[in-house]
């Protein structure tokens, strides 16, 4: 795996993308890589849990962010209350973190295309397979709502507010605060907030990520169509504001209520429909984990990684 090293402005400058020509390959990842929606942290320890869509929530684990095996489901029984949003009851899009000494987990139950959905919660010491306690429900949407609930991301500021970025198609990228001492919405404010839309055209906007660098809130997006193999348009775009909540404005200063969005990753080559993204804060740099469809094996989802450079202000792939 490549390592962060100082770089020259102009080699950085021809990183920024002018064309689908200019976006990196994913590092170099081997072994169990088939996933969709991944979310990766390290332990303590140094291992790399990874997190993805199926099973209940399928598990690959790596000792040197390379080799990833299979490590089990996060979810041995499932809840009750998931065949209410998904007759196959099976979880999607996971986020994992590690916040007062325990693991926690947000993840979302629904069935394609519906919004019907539940954003879910749970919680284990080890981050291990098997391990989780289900908390229940977060937050929930229905077919009369103008958003969806699914693909949760939690963000914790630096003033020790809590909040839960999430949402999918309708009327895009939603937000809400949560309390810290139950992992749910804060009942001191009940705002539903909108972060991303495209009021115009497809409404293909979901799975936001939210970081903070440098003074700047970034907000990553999904956008267009995922899961159709090598037909998927996915595509990652990012956003920036000065506070949590927004407004986010890419790098021409369109606001992402509004269709914008700046280019962080998109086909290229075998590397078809980049998405389902997060950011794990690693020793060597940020790393931007993702799902494409590789056209050289049917459109088979497969792990992407690659190290982000912030140095102009916005995130780079490389």
């Amino acid at each position: 795996m490549r390592t962060l090293a100082v770089l020259p402005a102009a080699f950085l400058m021809a990183l920024v993308p002018g064309s689908a020509s200019a976006y990196p390959n994913p590092g170099a990842v081997n072994g169990d890589i088939v996933v969709h929606d991944p979310s990766m942290i390290r332990s303590s320890s140094g291992q790399y849990l990874l997190y993805s869509t199926g099973e209940g929530l399928q598990l690959r684990t790596s000792t040197d962010r390379t080799a990833f095996g299979r490590s089990g489901n996060a979810f041995t029984t499932k809840p009750g209350w998931w065949k209410n949003y998904s007759s196959a009851s099976d979880p999607w899009a996971p986020d994992i973190s590690y916040r007062g000494g325990k693991y926690l987990m947000y993840y979302a139950v629904s069935s394609f295309g519906s919004n019907t959905s539940a954003i879910g919660l749970a919680a284990s010491t080890t981050g291990q397979a098997g391990s989780w306690s289900d908390y229940g429900i977060v937050y929930t949407s229905n077919s009369s709502s103008d958003f969806n609930a699914i693909d949760p991301n939690l963000f914790v500021d630096d003033d020790g507010k809590w909040w839960l970025s999430f949402g999918s198609w309708w009327t895009g990228i939603k937000m809400i605060r949560l309390d810290p001492s139950t992992g749910k919405q804060y009942a001191g404010d009940t705002t539903r907030r909108s972060l991303a839309s495209r009021p115009t055209g497809t409404k293909a906007v979901e799975a936001p990520s939210i970081v903070k660098r440098d003074g700047y809130y970034y907000l990553f997006a999904s956008y267009d169509t995922c899961c159709a193999g090598t037909s998927s348009t996915y595509k990652i775009k990012v956003g920036r504001a000065t506070s949590v909540t927004g407004p986010y404005k890419d790098r021409n200063g369109v606001s992402m209520l509004s269709n914008g969005g700046t280019p962080v990753m998109e086909s290229h080559g075998r590397y078809i429909g980049p998405g389902g993204q997060s950011i794990l804060a690693d020793s060597d740099g940020d790393l931007l984990v993702y799902h494409y469809y590789d056209g050289q094996d049917n459109g088979t989802p497969k792990l992407g990684v690659n190290l982000l450079n912030w140095s102009s202000g916005w995130p780079v792939a490389y």
